[in-house]
């Protein structure tokens, strides 16, 4: 059984190692300074009146809150010199490895400590699971990627390090023998998803990925890529039912039919860098007194991060084993999915076991994050698309898509389904078959980043459903409008969402937009100015969640009436610390006085345990398990897929209904003088607070202080912590208050009465999501749509956005301010993967540790129309609409409403990115 920290902490000392986790600036053992509280008792707090982020003062006064802020003079009980460290990476992946030249760095520049692949054989470190590979690529063998590591440097002392950086950018510091050719690894994942609908909406489908499962070919045989035919040597069930039905869909897909409109189309998409502003970063001591390993890290995945590093030490030597690890963890400078399951930690745990007794600081420079940072995948798409020629409907699509996973597995099998997933959109399509594969290649790794996939598919479908429409002829929003998928209708998986589809609304604001409407007019124009001007549109949906997410949230009232919050989800820029105050304060009436974030150490009343693998598990272990009252499908989750607002806040908001429902209405019933025979005594639903008041007609207000008071004096609830688990639908559970029962979106609850303890509530009954749910690609969507008008010079190919508009929904919006902010920074770098950014996938790409951004072009002020950006966002369709994700939908739609405009204003479609002047100077021509 997997379990929880605290009997994590019981499992690991039993082999050697005891964890402890927490957020930076907590009270812990050791310490940090109160200024990275978050805003802390006492201090201004620019949210309190919903003007501003909880976290708005820290950020802007400077206070030390990334991973990169910190130096080991700045953590208390630690020593005052900080040493660094080089993660040295080979520049190529076709040749033998033979060494460093060491002999370069003497005197001033000579490492302390030189770590390689045979130190770690030598000590017996483990590789988890998920990073399966070589930590270090051995001498005598070919690397397996560009950018894998071969050694760790550490420095002492500063100028010594600075010098061999610098010294080492050359590229000629790693030395290669016989060329070999790149190292052959079997593909990450090859899935075929089909699907063939019933033959009126309300039937059960034919075949879908739902019913049967996901498929994958028998057998690779010889060839690089799956051969996907049913008479496929050793093709057997599940996957011959769905080739066959696949391959009588793309049969189907008959270019001779006259009554059919077929294209048959490629698009291929680049690899990018998530450029996050900050660089990974981290800091590590190991204390030989006491056999502690201290670490301060900034990732996505904080629980996961810390079992990795007592996975890669835990059956180490002495004295490389630690007792203890502690882990903290900071803020983070960005992240876009790519500080989500990171190898990164492993190597700051490593230098700092190295170099027993000295703080070690691993930190790349933006030349290194280029080398090793995890990158989008680049992906080749080829796409059948099958339209009745009467009515504009879409009867059938087709796909194939090919992934460049690059060296290491990562997420590459969960993009794969992803991007799959998303093939269509937001149309119904009654008949599908997409299949995909990831490869391995010599590349900089791919996995998780903004947009998952989805990028990729929807902005090769949204170019396509353009020329479907151009060809019918039909206006391109009335041809999604006939196409778009209702709100009952079922996805390419045979499922239905279980969220509100609002397509029809946003495609109706974008029609009414004055940059649709007077797009003939803008072309006229300036026709005869030496400017081509196109208008484009693209409307997409986009999941938020994961299939396997979880949330842990720790509320207490204080009896001033002060909140504090705990969550287990990350701040990255998403603006979770402002959002968790914003909706515990809909339920407590007040916000926070102190929120603090990246916590997984705040929960242990709950006492957790887990065990198997939520994806794979089946309905019976499911069932067995959950007779446990402990038992979850898992503790925490990363902070990615857009679920911050979603996942991040939704326990604190069930541990805030708690400690309203169970202590501040009975305090105010009391106040009131409402005996619990009164009707009124059940009207907790009808009240609401206002101006910081609990209100209910007819009564005085309470002001929240006076309620908290005497929750506290009653001892009744002033505290609660949950967990609540999603499946693509929450976890809901039954929990004992009296003589009454509470139901929640949760599976786990502890709760406080007065200044007292938390006591763990075992729950009556629990229904988890069923595990057939694994079969959905997605049930939660969000919606955005996006015009864009360009102007182009005939001359140069140099290309304006004159105006541009989005439209989205995203549910109950926490922060608005936040989320105009996630759809502007969207905007923006849709811009860059459209018209600028791109890596070479190998030889010459990042991996050779030449990249900056003196060469890598992102996206800049002159590249955006600043002051001609109009952002809507649709209020939420009821008061109490939960939150939606949003941060990757905002971004998807500018790809292809560029691609789109660009074809309005030259008549000319380009299926691959980025489109540059030079490539529009030509299509001009």
């Amino acid at each position: 059984m997997r379990p929880s920290r605290r009997e994590f902490v019981k499992w690991v000392t039993a082999s050697g190692i005891a964890l402890s986790l927490s957020r930076l600036g907590a009270a812990e053992p050791s310490g940090f300074p109160a200024r990275a509280n978050l805003p802390g008792r006492g201090n201004f707090n620019p949210a309190a009146n919903g003007a501003g982020r909880i976290d708005g003062v820290a950020k802007v006064t400077g206070a030390k809150l990334y991973t990169s802020d910190f130096r080991a003079a700045d953590l208390p009980g630690w020593p005052s010199a900080t040493s660094h460290a080089i993660l040295v990476r080979a520049p190529d992946a076709t040749h033998v490895y033979l060494g460093m030249d060491l002999a370069r760095l003497d005197g001033a520049t000579k490492p302390s400590v030189v770590v390689t692949a045979e130190n770690l054989a030598k000590i017996g470190t483990r590789v988890p699971e998920f990073y399966t590979g070589d930590l270090f690529c051995p001498v005598g063998k070919t690397p397996l990627y560009m950018g894998q590591p071969v050694a760790l440097l550490i420095f002492e002392q500063f100028d010594a390090f600075d010098a061999a950086r610098l010294a080492l950018r050359d590229g000629t510091f790693v030395k290669f023998g016989e060329e070999t050719g790149p190292v052959a690894v079997d593909n990450y994942t090859s899935l075929r998803f089909t699907r063939v609908a019933g033959p009126t909406p309300d039937s059960a489908d034919v075949y879908s990925p739902v019913q049967a499962g996901w498929v994958s070919p028998g057998r690779i045989q010889n060839t690089a890529l799956p051969v996907w035919s049913s008479f496929a040597k050793e093709t057997q069930a599940p996957y011959g039912k769905a080739a066959v039905y696949g391959e009588q869909i793309r049969a189907e897909l008959d270019p001779k039919n006259p009554s059919l409109l077929m294209l048959d189309r490629t698009f291929e998409t680049q690899s990018v860098d998530p450029v996050f502003l900050e660089p990974e970063c981290g800091l590590g001591w190991y204390n030989k007194k006491n056999e502690g390993l201290e670490l301060v890290l900034g990732v996505q995945s904080p629980y996961e991060a810390a079992e990795s590093i007592a996975f890669l030490l835990g059956q180490a030597r002495a004295p490389f084993k630690p007792a203890r690890i502690n882990t903290q963890f900071t803020y983070l400078g960005g992240a876009f999915g790519g500080r989500d399951h990171t190898p990164f930690v492993l190597y700051v745990a490593l230098a700092a076991m190295f170099f027993p007794g000295k703080p070690v600081r691993l930190a790349h420079d933006r030349y290194q994050q280029f080398q090793g940072g995890i990158k989008r995948h680049a992906i080749k798409m080829h796409s059948r698309i099958g339209v009745d020629r009467a009515t504009g409907k879409i009867l059938a699509f087709a796909a194939d898509h090919v992934l460049d996973g690059g060296g290491l597995a990562n997420y590459s099998p969960t993009v794969a389904t992803v991007a799959a997933a998303a093939s269509i959109g937001i149309y119904d399509v009654p008949k599908v078959d997409v299949t995909t594969v990831a490869v391995h290649t010599r590349g900089v790794t791919a996995g998780s980043m903004r947009g998952y996939g989805t990028l990729q598919t929807m902005t090769a479908l949204e170019v396509l459903i353009d020329e479907a429409a151009a060809a019918l002829p039909l206006n391109p929003i009335e041809f999604r409008r006939r196409n778009a998928l209702k709100q009952n209708g079922r996805t390419m998986m045979g499922n239905r969402y279980i969220v509100s589809v609002r397509t029809p609304e946003i495609l109706d604001k974008l029609e009414m937009h004055p940059i649709w409407r007077q797009r003939a007019e803008e072309k006229a124009r300036l026709q005869h100015s030496g400017v081509l001007v196109g208008t484009g549109v693209a409307c997409v949906g986009k999941d938020y969640g994961s299939g396997g997410d979880c949330s842990l949230g720790r509320v207490e009232l204080g009896a001033d009436g002060k909140i504090s919050i705990h969550g287990d989800h990350v701040e990255m820029g998403n603006g979770v610390g402002t959002a968790l105050a914003n909706r515990v304060a809909l339920h407590l009436g007040g916000v926070a006085d102190e929120v603090s974030v990246s916590r997984i150490d705040s929960y242990d009343a709950l006492g957790l345990v887990t065990s198997g693998d939520s994806y794979a598990m089946d309905q019976k272990t499911q069932d067995a398990l959950e007779k446990n009252p402990r038992w979850v499908p898992a503790i925490s989750a990363p902070t990615s897929a857009s679920i911050g607002a979603h996942v991040g806040t939704h326990a604190s908001a069930e541990a805030a209904k708690v400690i309203f429902r169970y202590g501040l209405w009975p305090a105010a019933l009391e106040l009131w003088r409402i005996p619990s025979s009164d009707i009124r005594a059940k009207d907790f639903a009808k009240a609401s607070w206002k101006d910081g008041q609990l209100t209910l007609p007819g009564l005085p207000p309470l002001a929240l202080p006076v309620l908290a008071a005497a929750a506290h004096a009653r001892n009744l609830v002033t505290g609660a912590i949950a967990h609540g688990f999603s499946r693509w639908a929450w976890s809901r559970a039954r929990f004992r208050f009296g003589g009454e029962q509470f139901r929640g979106e949760i599976d786990a609850l502890a709760v406080r009465r007065g200044g007292g303890k938390f006591d763990r509530l075992d729950r009556v009954s629990v229904l988890f999501p069923p595990t057939n749910n694994n079969r959905i690609g997605t049930s939660y969507t969000s919606m955005c749509g996006t015009l864009v008008r360009v102007e182009i010079e005939r001359k140069t190919g140099a290309l304006r956005i004159a105006k541009a508009y989005s439209v989205f929904e995203c549910g109950q919006p926490l922060v608005p301010e936040v989320v105009r902010g996630q759809a502007q920074g969207g905007f923006a770098m849709g811009v860059g993967y459209a018209l600028l950014e791109h890596l070479p996938p190998y030889e010459g790409g990042p991996g050779n540790g030449q990249w900056n951004l003196g060469q890598y072009l992102v996206a800049r002020g002159s590249d955006l129309p600043l002051r001609d950006l109009e952002i809507e966002m649709l209020p939420p369709l009821t008061p109490d609409e939960p939150p939606k994700g949003m941060a990757e939908v905002v971004m998807i739609p500018v790809v292809p409403a560029i691609l789109n405009a660009i074809f309005d204003a030259t008549g000319r479609r380009f299926q691959s990115l980025p489109v540059t002047p030079a490539m529009l100077k030509g299509a001009i021509a």
